[in-house]
């Protein structure tokens, strides 16, 4: 028997929001409920009804006379809970103070937290086993997002640091007073070999790219003021060492005969026992340096002025 019910535009606005909420909350038993109302409101037969919602034809009935005898309290949402959490609120701030710390300190051989080593950390310590897409979401909730780190040098001295910010303030007045330069040095090495990168090319098709195969590099030397920005620089391609460094600072005493300040860190061709004697034998007859290291333990040598 096919028949049809007629709503007004109330109850139809009313059933429309019934459905999303029944969408929302993912209740697909609401869901078919009121789809049923409005697919009968729109003269659609029981059958096809059925059919379309792959339910009996007696159960459309049944829904019908509830709903004709009881209105909309006859749909009543399913909240579901969930799934009950596998770590507790006091767990999960744990384990994000846990996360405040290095890997380090639980044995891991790495600065650098990443799912795979959480999720070992998490298994040790409470015995639960998580899946690495659902971490990520809980990682989040705790307020971690994935970040690239910031490197420091482990091998600083933060006491030795802070005497070297003591000494620059000297370093700087006397450099001022004296008119001097106040240089700082450092080296580079560019390779002369071709290396492999990224290029745009058909797919499928590997680019090559020609090289010569020859391991050399073209070194620089360089010293900057810190006054005048006046830049000393000079190229060769042999090594880095006592000899070239030494043919480098000379170069630059030929070009001034101003009193060199000059900073550097502490390169082992730059504390060697020949640049000792070099400072000390050029600072009797030339331009007089204070040459200064910057490194785990700063070191200053200072000649008199000739």
């Amino acid at each position: 028997m096919n028949f049809r019910i007629r709503y007004n535009r109330e109850k139809i606005k009313e059933l429309v929001s019934y459905l999303q909420k029944a969408y929302e909350l993912g209740d697909i038993h609401i869901v078919k409920r009121v789809s049923a109302m409005l697919r009968i409101h729109e003269g659609q037969s029981i059958i096809y009804v059925s059919q379309t919602l792959g339910v009996s034809i007696q159960t459309i009935y049944n829904w019908l006379k509830v709903f004709l005898l009881n209105g909309y309290g006859s749909f009543k949402f399913n909240y579901s809970p969930g799934r009950k959490p596998k770590l507790s609120k006091a767990q999960k701030l744990e384990l994000k103070q846990c996360l405040l710390l290095s890997p380090t300190e639980y044995g891991y051989d790495t600065e650098c937290w990443n799912t795979l080593i959480i999720t070992d950390l998490i298994y040790r310590k409470w015995g639960v086993l998580y899946h690495r897409g659902y971490l990520c979401q809980l990682l989040h909730n705790l307020g971690f997002s994935w970040q690239k780190a910031r490197f420091v040098s482990d091998h600083l001295n933060p006491i030795k640091r802070q005497e070297w910010k003591q000494n620059w303030h000297n370093i700087l007045k006397q450099a001022q007073q004296m008119n001097a330069l106040l240089l700082f040095g450092d080296e580079a090495s560019f390779p002369q070999w071709g290396t492999l990168s990224y290029t745009w090319a058909l797919k499928g098709c590997q680019p090559i790219v020609q090289t010569s195969g020859k391991r050399k590099a073209y070194k620089v030397f360089g010293l900057i003021d810190y006054f005048s920005g006046r830049m000393f620089y000079q190229g060769h391609t042999g090594r880095f060492n006592s000899e070239s460094y030494q043919h480098f600072l000379l170069f630059v005493m030929q070009q001034t005969d101003r009193h060199i300040f000059l900073i550097q860190d502490n390169a082992r061709y730059h504390t060697s026992a020949s640049m000792e004697r070099f400072f000390l034998e050029y600072n009797s007859y030339c331009s007089p340096i204070t040459f200064i290291f910057t490194g785990l333990q700063p070191h200053r040598v200072s000649m008199e002025e000739g």
